[in-house]
């Protein structure tokens, strides 16, 4: 899992102890044959083969240098944050999701006396009057701001700006001539070159540890930061390196660290940095005083899968993002967009994946007119859509949880409906829309129960589940499904390609392998 390195409210250090055993066999450990002991005396080591360690082309015989120049412009960000105290329930434990401890059913206290947190994470000066890059994850909720120079010197810290969905945020500290590094946009970091990592790990301070750029233009998948193409890098990063540099051999900003990918919460030797050409656009603008705006579809999407695109009949080498579902009285929603819509192109640019699509969305200005070249019911068209301003990724996600009710109705009841492909399936009416807690205007064939052994059952298929489209056709009766079912047949088709509002996943696209004719 990726975990971005946060709070830090102590460590825990686990020890794993492993033990081998052999039945009647011997362990052999590659060199580790009995030799001939040497005579006492004076140990003389082989200097092995000429130039054996000596250190390749281009790598620096040492760090040292670099670091002495660059580490006056690192800073350790300590942050204080509010915590919020239910009444009853569980008290979060920052850094630690889904941990916490109950809370007594008492009145709240007066807000000078709510508890804070502690946390702390990294950054460095890019100007000599103050202005700090961090993440916005070290400072989102932070109440106050402390940062410690390398000299010693402890100031206080004010937040000037912060983008949530490239993870990127501004601090300033009042002073002159403070030491300062620079980001390298034009020299783009191959992989292989050495990178070091300078930051506060763990709450050390000070820190400085080396690689390699092991990959570039990740999509880590978290969900949090959509227009970013990490760098991933082997230096060690651990919590608290959130927001500190990673230099290349020149002593350049060529990243920003911000997430780790770890099963332990340590590192494992894969970390990820928003690389410069990114960080510095970013941060010039809420150095200004900018506000971050972006283009905005109000559309959820998702990549198209192979076989999702030979269940819908298209030409191999078709790509797109699948429309999953649009939001009512947004932009797309105003501009015609419809569930189940692929999306080819946007302005002449083509279109392979959901990512794309989110990134050439988010480069327009609120207000630019967005042309996009669809499929839609096997038909080409074009659909213009005047872009909204997009809210930020947390607002987003605050409104996804509000679709669904936490709990959904325990009423039990008899399936009803026409069998078609091992599910049960019947038109939405208002009593349906009341047992399975589905929202106002969703309109398709509920699956009210699947037949064990089918392959609806197989594939996990729930009753709740509302068909929406099939083959990109809405599908309003059990009717419409078999004749989707029988067009995929005579078609030739192994499956048949399937909109479904899954629950809480909200709307996804999957194939359904079809049974075998009778």
């Amino acid at each position: 899992m990726l975990k971005r390195k946060e709070f830090i409210l102590g460590a825990a250090v686990g020890l794993t102890f492993a033990a081998v055993a052999t039945a009647g066999g011997v362990i052999d450990w590659p060199g580790a044959q009995a030799q001939e002991r040497p005579s006492a005396g004076r140990l003389i080591p082989s200097a092995g083969a000429a130039g054996l360690f000596a250190p390749p082309q281009g790598a620096p015989l040492s760090f040292a240098d670099i670091f002495d120049q660059v580490s006056p412009a690192v800073v350790q960000i300590d942050v204080e944050s509010r915590v919020e105290r239910p009444r009853g329930g569980l008290i979060p434990i920052p850094g630690l999701p889904g941990f916490g401890f109950q809370a007594p059913e008492t009145e709240q206290p007066d807000e000078e006396d709510a508890p804070t947190a502690q946390g702390a994470g990294s950054g460095f000066f890019i100007s000599a009057d103050g202005y700090i890059v961090t993440n916005n994850h070290v400072v989102a909720n932070a109440e106050k701001i402390t940062v410690k120079l390398s000299d010693g010197r402890e100031l206080p810290g004010r937040l000037v700006g912060r983008d949530p969905d490239t993870d990127l945020a501004v601090i300033k500290v009042e002073g002159t001539e403070f030491n300062f590094v620079t980001f390298e946009e034009t020299a783009e970091p191959r992989v292989g070159d050495w990178v070091i990592a300078v930051g506060n790990p763990f709450g050390l301070g000070g820190t400085a540890t080396a690689g390699i750029v092991s990959a570039r233009a990740r999509d880590i998948g978290d969900g949090t930061t959509p227009y970013t193409d990490y760098l991933q890098i082997d230096a060690a990063i651990n919590r608290g390196n959130s927001g500190g540099p990673t230099f290349d051999i020149y002593g350049r900003v060529i990243g920003v660290n911000s997430a780790i990918f770890s099963p332990t919460g340590g590192s494992v030797g894969i970390g990820f940095a928003i690389p410069a050409s990114i960080a510095k656009s970013i941060t010039d603008r809420l150095v200004r005083g900018e506000t971050i705006e972006r283009g905005y579809l109000g559309v959820a999407i998702i990549t198209m899968t192979e076989e999702q695109r030979i269940a819908y009949g298209l030409p191999e080498g078709s790509d797109g993002a699948i429309v999953g579902s649009v939001t009512e009285g947004g932009p797309a929603a105003e501009g015609g967009l419809r569930e189940g819509d692929i999306v080819t192109a946007l302005n002449g640019e083509d279109v392979d994946t959901s990512t794309e699509l989110t990134r050439l969305v988010g480069r327009a200005r609120p207000g630019d007119q967005l042309r996009l070249e669809i499929i839609r019911e096997g038909r080409r068209q074009s659909v213009t859509v005047r872009s909204g301003t997009r809210p930020s990724t947390e607002v987003l996600n605050a409104q996804n949880r509000g679709q669904e009710p936490e709990d959904a109705p325990d009423r039990p009841a008899p399936p009803a409906g026409e069998v078609v492909e091992g599910m049960t399936v019947a038109p939405v009416t208002e009593a349906l829309r009341s047992r399975f807690s589905i929202p106002d205007g969703v309109q398709g064939l509920v699956i009210t129960a699947v037949a064990d052994g089918s392959r609806a059952a197989r594939d996990r298929y729930e009753p709740g589940f509302v068909i929406l489209q099939a083959n990109g056709r809405p599908v309003r009766t059990a009717a419409d499904l078999r004749a989707a079912v029988a067009a995929a047949r005579a078609a030739e088709r192994e499956g048949i390609l399937l909109l479904l509002r899954a629950g809480r996943n909200g709307n996804v696209p999957i194939v359904l392998e079809l049974s075998e004719a009778e």
